[in-house]
């Protein structure tokens, strides 16, 4: 009775986050199109807009995308205004990409934009639940963390 249940959670979660990943890759398109960005590089700009400036690797890694993915999304952002590219000074073979003055501006804007957003989604929310969801969100990812970084196992195809 208990695997039971256990199983039919499973599968609840896993609906769950399939479908909140789709909503919210649909919230970051239209979001994207709102300032005039391919998805790629709304995702970039956000990931920039922490202020530090990071290597093409990296990007990479955190966008799951090739490099040579990314560097034709740098490339556009590029003749668009929004960031720059520099030689790495520890390590010339490496590529350091950060925002210009454009950039940072419309990262703040779409910073800005995402607070809104969410606020409008936690009107939706009893306000009593506020401080579980957050704490159950945070709960989550940490454990899907902790998943990413064990060895893969090949499951049942």
């Amino acid at each position: 009775m208990k695997t039971q249940s256990v199983n039919k959670n499973a599968e609840m979660l896993g609906n769950l986050t399939f479908n909140l990943l789709v909503r919210c890759q649909q919230k970051e398109a239209h979001l994207a199109e709102q300032h005039g960005l391919l998805e790629a590089e709304f995702k970039c700009v956000r990931l920039l807009g922490s202020g530090e400036s990071l290597i093409v690797k990296d990007i990479a890694e955190r966008m799951n995308l090739t490099p040579s993915r990314l560097t034709r999304i740098i490339d556009g952002l590029v003749k668009k205004g929004y960031v720059q590219r520099a030689i790495d000074k520890e390590d010339r073979r490496n590529m350091k990409i950060s925002l210009l003055g454009k950039g940072e501006n419309l990262a703040n804007k779409i910073n800005k934009t995402f607070i809104d957003i969410h606020k409008e989604i936690l009107k939706e929310i009893d306000n009593s639940q506020h401080e579980s969801l957050l704490i159950t969100m945070g709960n989550l990812q940490s454990a899907i963390e902790k998943w990413l970084q064990k060895p893969k196992i090949k499951y049942d195809k």
